[in-house]
């Protein structure tokens, strides 16, 4: 009984000293970094039907940019976010690919709304336009502290001796954000105004249809 109890321990000592614990503690700050990026992702993606439908009351011509807002947030809902997608470098390629295409949609969208200035004037947009901006700085928050735990965790991984602890136990390194993919999101859309002049707002905004 000592003897186990001795072995235990040695165990024990030896997979704190090899960063057993220090991984598992990187691992959890990644997972609730995740869901705290998924968080912020998913109250904007809440947000852009009503703002579709306030934009689409006052510049319903405006159907192209409607639709890439619409459809990109289609293509935002189809991918299951969970947090096994963190695991995984090619799902968690989808989900920013995703992601980048809505923050293009939108600012090509907020840019064509500088054209409609009754439009910019409406209390219900004003409203919805200052959520939008707090949610784009949590969102960059967000992603900026996962960023840093993920950075964290791999660095872990990849470290003599805990790499030894983290292979014998099937810790791998994680996908994250990306500069590459920073600077895609940051890329202004291009905007062309040639086309179309401000129509006057209807009474009643009606339900965008694709």
């Amino acid at each position: 009984m000592r003897l186990r109890f001795a072995l235990a321990l040695v165990v024990l000592l030896a997979l704190s000293g090899c960063g057993y614990n220090t991984l598992q503690r990187n691992d959890e700050q990644i997972n609730a970094a995740w869901s705290e990026v998924l968080n912020q992702y998913q109250r904007r993606a809440d947000l852009v039907p009503n703002l579709v439908n306030v934009v689409k009351g006052y510049a319903a011509h405006e159907r192209e940019v409607l639709t890439q807002v619409t459809e990109a947030r289609a293509r935002v809902s189809q991918i299951q976010a969970t947090p096994e997608l963190i695991n995984d470098p090619e799902a968690f390629r989808r989900f920013q690919q995703a992601q980048g295409e809505m923050t293009s949609a939108l600012s090509r969208l907020l840019a064509v709304v500088e054209n409609y200035p009754q439009l910019k004037a409406d209390a219900a947009f004003r409203d919805l336009q200052a959520q939008l901006e707090g949610t784009e700085n949590r969102i960059a928050v967000a992603r900026n502290r996962y960023i840093k735990s993920v950075q964290e965790y791999n660095v872990t991984v990849r470290s003599f001796p805990s790499n030894l602890t983290a292979m014998l136990f099937g810790f791998e390194t994680k996908p994250n954000f990306t500069v590459e993919n920073e600077r895609e999101i940051a890329r202004p859309p291009k905007v062309d105004f040639g086309a179309g002049q401000p129509a006057p707002p209807p009474n009643v905004p009606s339900e965008y249809s694709r």
